[in-house]
């Protein structure tokens, strides 16, 4: 259940009985013609489907995130790195001290791998705890699921284009778009990332069925809840 659905006294009863919780980390950045809002929507539903049957309470997605390419497209914005430890620091201490020893972090975004460092450190100081980091978009089931489907898979491509991700009234292109450089696009500023990205899409179409896209986010879901219920310490 969503945190916003619980009161302080419901969260002392089930800590009782239940350590387990989870963060969803997402980020405000261009994804072409989807919402700025993408990874921040995927994180925070995938965590909401995987825990519904358990009753695993869901903290809000955490929207800002580390996209420092991509902030020469409006309404991106990217956090600096010693604010963002400083946050994941807070919200697991915070996690912490009201009786949460299991945490998953289900991460949206690729820019936030730094995040996994500050959780070792963390853990190495608070040792009866265990977090995972898990980037749910990239699991193997789900990434095997996404590579049959479609190989021309990228940033702000039809992976991403969900119903719940899409914009009222914009409508998607229908062409290929040709993968960039990566490697050229690695090496320079945000300013000429925008230049080669265009439109923000990397590569590939901008749509797919949604048979393709439920059928990609059922298995996402059994994957993520399979991280809830296994593999603790």
């Amino acid at each position: 259940m969503h945190i916003n659905a619980m009161n302080w006294s419901q969260v002392e009863e089930y800590i009782k009985k239940d350590d387990r919780c989870i963060f969803p980390l997402g980020c405000i950045e261009q994804h072409a013609r989807l919402s700025l809002g993408t990874d921040m929507i995927l994180s925070e539903k995938i965590a909401m489907d995987a825990a519904e049957p358990l009753g695993i309470p869901v903290f809000p997605a955490m929207p800002y995130g580390l996209t420092a390419g991509f902030v020469d497209f409006p309404g991106t914005i990217s956090l600096r790195i010693r604010t963002y430890i400083a946050f994941i620091e807070d919200i697991l201490d915070g996690l912490y001290h009201s009786g949460f020893r299991r945490i998953l972090i289900v991460n949206g975004h690729g820019g936030n791998a730094p995040a996994g460092v500050v959780i070792s450190e963390w853990m190495n100081r608070n040792r009866d705890a265990s977090v995972k980091m898990y980037d749910w978009w990239r699991a193997p089931k789900t990434m095997a699921k996404v590579l049959e489907i479609d190989s021309r898979a990228s940033h702000a491509s039809w992976m991403e284009n969900f119903p719940w991700t899409r914009l009222k009234g914009v409508v998607q292109p229908q062409h290929v778009k040709d993968c960039v450089d990566l490697n050229g696009l690695a090496r320079v500023d945000a300013g000429r990332k925008r230049e080669r990205l265009g439109d923000g899409c990397i590569h590939g179409l901008y749509e797919r069925p949604d048979t393709d896209m439920l059928a990609i986010w059922e298995i996402a879901v059994e994957e993520t809840r399979a991280q809830l219920e296994n593999d603790w310490h």
